[in-house]
């Protein structure tokens, strides 16, 4: 069995306890948790569900990596109370995901050049990548405090210090993400994140038709 059905099968999985446990709260009337599921499922499925409007092909590793933030997160941070339980959750759970959200920064900001590495210097696309995963994390914020104060959550923990920990983590993993664009561009194709990289170009080429670089497999 390959890597990537062992990968759709652990996202259908989550799916469908998060389903599961949206309909064995409602059944029990425990309405926060209900709501917590549902939230969680449908932020989980929402980047396939665009990736599918645009035409974009998003890769199976990406979706894994998506839905499992979300889903410790949320579901799994609140509904379980992860945050408290293991004092590292959150600080892991930022790290990873400003990984991912600098990767996609550079992803994006690469396709808006059309994957011309000569439009602009690989210094500037990583700059611009880091600056799209920072204003990811600041929305993440904004969105942590909203959910306290609505619905009586406490993502935020302690307060004014656990939201600057969170900014610091996430600067630290946006600059790791956009790092790694800023070497792929250089010509350094070996590693985990170039193969990130490298995995979403060949599957969205004509967004990245005008690179000079081609990839070779």
């Amino acid at each position: 069995m390959s890597v990537l059905t062992h990968q759709s099968r652990i996202v259908l999985v989550i799916w469908g306890l998060l389903a599961a446990s949206a309909l064995l709260s409602l059944a029990f009337g425990r309405w926060s948790l209900s709501f917590v599921s549902l939230a969680t499922l449908a932020l989980s499925m929402a980047p396939a569900a665009l990736a599918s409007r645009f035409s974009i092909t998003l890769p199976l590793p990406f979706v894994l990596a998506i839905t499992g933030f979300i889903f410790g997160s949320i579901f799994m941070g609140e509904a379980f109370d992860f945050y408290e339980r293991l004092w590292w959750w959150d600080i892991a759970l930022h790290g990873f995901s400003a990984i991912g959200f600098g990767l996609i920064g550079f992803l994006f900001v690469f396709m808006l050049f059309e994957g011309d590495r000569f439009a602009a210097p690989p210094s500037a696309l990583a700059f611009l990548a880091f600056c799209l995963a920072m204003t990811v994390g600041g929305l993440w914020e904004i969105f942590e405090y909203s959910m306290d104060q609505t619905l009586g959550l406490n993502m935020q923990k302690s307060g004014l210090d656990d939201t600057m920990g969170d900014m610091i983590v996430d600067a630290f993993g946006a600059a790791t993400g956009a790092l790694s664009g800023y070497l792929y561009l250089i010509g350094w194709k070996s590693g985990l994140f170039a193969g990130m990289i490298k995995q979403f170009i060949e599957a969205n080429r004509r967004f990245y038709q005008r690179s000079r670089d081609r990839i070779r497999k």
